[in-house]
């Protein structure tokens, strides 16, 4: 499985051609700003738990009728690199297209390509393209996993006021007040493209993340019981992360006309 390194002035970092996902990314000098998971292992069929995975063309369980693959199945499938470009910022593209799809339950012609660029801080884009005669929706979610030392420590600014579907109460509306703390599993859609902070007192460090053509963000930590039946995450590793997500899911999933783009992105610093 092919890994492009990342090593420049900036930085250092990597991504992986197996769902070209980032998996690791450190302003020099500063601890790494990713979580990956020491207990998963890359396969050419499985997901990888960590880092930044590409959730496309839906997010969660398959929408369509017989679809295997949670998250859709951007994220299990090899791209093909297409490009790497820069010194002080390095920049890697990946391609997708119709070569990897099943007709039964996502039958379009489309181009997807994923954009990482390594710096001083990190952004990722993924493009979409519909190439088909027909229009098409998808949901797509950039899954940043966030390095953070102690999650009942930890808040999440910048959400004070807006609604949000808790997925752990069967999709209720709710509103956020206050920073969002975490005292159990938390899965929430909010209707805010940020940006968020995440304000990380024990690291001593604020994670700032934003996004560009997002409908939301999606911010998840599964707590300990759930987390302790993953078999990709070691003992206690639901406590070292926090997912901050970009996306354009749920109601605010992409209706894309044939010949249009669609661009998301996140940017990730300190």
């Amino acid at each position: 499985m092919h890994t492009d390194s990342i090593d420049v002035s900036t930085c250092t970092g990597s991504i992986l051609e197996h769902g070209a996902q980032v998996m690791t990314w450190a302003p020099r000098g500063e601890a790494p700003v990713l979580f990956t998971s020491r207990a998963g292992e890359a396969a050419s069929n499985t997901a990888i738990r960590g880092g930044i995975p590409v959730c496309f063309p839906w997010f969660g369980p398959g929408r369509h009728p017989g679809a295997p693959f949670n998250h859709g199945f951007a994220r299990t499938t090899t791209w093909r690199r297409i490009g790497a470009t820069g010194d002080e910022v390095r920049t890697v593209a990946y391609r997708l297209d119709r070569k990897v799809a099943t007709d039964d339950y996502w039958p379009y012609a489309y181009e997807a390509v994923l954009t990482a660029s390594f710096g001083s801080r990190l952004t990722v884009a993924l493009q979409v393209t519909n190439q088909d005669e027909r229009a098409f929706s998808f949901e797509a979610a950039l899954h940043t996993y966030l390095a953070i030392e102690d999650i009942a420590q930890v808040r999440v600014e910048g959400l004070d006021g807006v609604s949000y579907v808790d997925k752990t109460a069967d999709g209720a509306v709710r509103h956020q007040e206050g920073p969002v703390t975490f005292s159990g599993e938390t899965d929430r859609v909010y209707a805010s493209a940020g940006p968020v902070f995440v304000v990380d007192p024990v690291g001593g460090r604020e994670i700032a993340v934003s996004t560009s053509g997002a409908s939301g963000v999606v911010v998840w930590n599964p707590w300990e019981e759930k987390g302790s039946r993953f078999a990709d995450l070691g003992p206690g590793d639901w406590q070292r992360f926090v997912c901050v997500e970009a996306g354009c899911v749920l109601d605010g999933a992409v209706h894309l006309e044939p010949g249009r783009t669609h661009t998301l992105s996140t940017t990730v610093s300190l």
